[in-house]
């Protein structure tokens, strides 16, 4: 939650979550090989608290599945989001958490970028350069302010 008393977007509106992913007996089992899939990866930043509202980013629509791309083979996962308001100031912060959730979950071998839907944000230029750039997201990690804000994010919440 942001410290502050006057939230930027008071009123978000808020969407359905989607349903929970079926597994089968074959997503169970060790043996057989299971790429890793969009799906897969939505279901990782879906859960992503808001760091204004005690709301999910699928819940206010910031991550949707179809902004999803994974390329097993290619190791590489694109993610884009879309702050609730063209100026959002917690545009960095949504963008380092799902990086951080994915760092965090993907074997080291995935290549990944997240970045703001095109044409959703005021300063959607600078805040993608931020979060491509490793040594800024780096010394954002380091910053034990930041990163407690971040794993706030990043904790489950009961829904």
């Amino acid at each position: 939650m942001s410290g502050g008393t006057q939230l930027e977007n008071a009123n978000p509106v808020i969407f359905e979550r989607s349903g929970e992913r079926l597994l089968t007996a074959s997503d169970e089992d060790e043996e057989v090989h299971d790429p890793i899939d969009d799906r897969e990866i939505f279901d990782l930043i879906r859960s992503i608290n808001d760091p204004e509202h005690p709301l999910s980013l699928e819940e206010l629509n910031v991550v949707e599945q179809f902004r999803v791309k994974v390329n097993d083979t290619e190791s590489t996962v694109d993610i884009e989001f879309t702050p609730t308001i063209p100026h959002c100031s917690m545009a960095t912060l949504i963008g380092l958490s799902i990086k951080v959730k994915l760092l965090r979950s993907l074997p080291d071998r995935f290549k990944i970028d997240v970045h703001i839907t095109p044409g959703t944000h005021a300063s959607e230029e600078a805040v993608n350069k931020q979060l491509a750039d490793k040594e800024r997201v780096a010394a954002a990690l380091e910053n034990s302010s930041l990163l407690e804000v971040v794993n706030q994010c990043l904790t489950t919440r009961s829904i």
